[in-house]
């Protein structure tokens, strides 16, 4: 039999224990509801010297590019009427130029030996973005930001849509939107390349938003043109994604950026077959023995 003494400690472990594990579990919900993620983006602070550079080039498309599909916008009337003649547009290209081709710094190293990724705060940080829904599709199709940078996401349209984030390094974010209806706010905690965008009304919507940590990237005009600008010295990682391939293709280029300097990094994506070279040799046939022979 234990003693009064006794089985007053035994009582007060056990609410302790409760009381710890009761706070352990609150916190666990807390992050498995936390919508932001952990800040992305900490770090020292880019001071301009006045010998930054550019990035600038052309992406191309190698070959003929592959037809866009008209969509079928039955479904909804108010989308048929505003854009009868909508398409996909997973390649938009022109005279062998290719536009939405996102392209960004990957890595580097600045001339004084620090890497690019050290800095979390730079002098040409963008302060906002907009996603609009017009002719029930988006526009722009990509869209880089930064981490936290306030992203307002409008609908233009006379129906309603379902903005869908389907990120992998940000948590998933769905949300309906009534036509008339004030501008929704989201902000991606953590960098990414690209989260996809979807409406859950419209399946055939789709955008791609591209989250970096610093400002050194663009979004490929109509005629495939890019610049990269207010880049440090030195030498970095040029990456052009495109949404072409099952989940994105990418072409990548070494760059060395001079103070004071412009740098050029042409990307091109598509192929064509294989010619053989004339000046190959032709072989000569070889014959082997039949089964009887040997």
């Amino acid at each position: 039999m234990l003693s009064k003494n006794a089985r007053l400690w035994l009582g007060l472990i056990a609410i302790t224990s409760l009381l710890s594990l009761a706070s352990s579990c609150s916190k666990g919900g807390d992050e498995a509801n936390d919508n932001t993620g952990p800040t992305e983006g900490a770090g020292k602070t880019y001071t301009a010297k006045n010998n930054e550079g550019t990035i600038s080039g052309v992406v191309s498309y190698n070959g003929t590019a592959p037809e866009n599909k008209k969509i079928d916008t039955s479904a909804d009337s108010a989308c048929t009427s505003k854009s009868p003649d909508l398409k996909t547009e997973e390649w938009v290209v022109a005279d062998g130029k290719i536009a939405n081709a996102y392209v960004y710094i990957k890595d580097g190293t600045l001339a004084d030996g620090s890497k690019i990724g050290d800095y979390g705060k730079w002098p040409n940080m963008p302060a906002s973005a907009t996603l609009d829904q017009n002719g029930c599709h988006y526009h722009p199709h990509v869209l880089g930001v930064v981490v936290n940078e306030p992203i307002s996401i409008t609908n233009s349209d006379p129906t309603q849509h379902n903005v869908h984030f389907t990120p992998k390094n940000n948590p998933d974010w769905n949300q309906g939107q009534a036509n008339g209806a004030p501008a929704l706010v989201h902000k991606l905690a953590r960098a990414e390349v690209l989260v996809p965008v979807k409406c859950n009304q419209h399946p055939w919507m789709k955008a791609y938003i591209a989250v970096s940590k610093h400002p050194f990237f663009a979004i490929t005009e109509k005629d495939g043109s890019y610049s990269l600008k207010g880049v440090p010295p030195g030498k970095y990682t040029v990456v052009a994604w495109h949404e072409g391939g099952a989940n994105g293709t990418e072409q990548k280029m070494d760059v060395t950026v001079a103070a004071s300097g412009a740098a050029k990094a042409d990307f091109t994506f598509g192929g064509t077959a294989m010619v053989q070279p004339s000046s190959w040799p032709m072989l000569e046939a070889i014959t082997f023995p039949t089964l009887h022979n040997h």
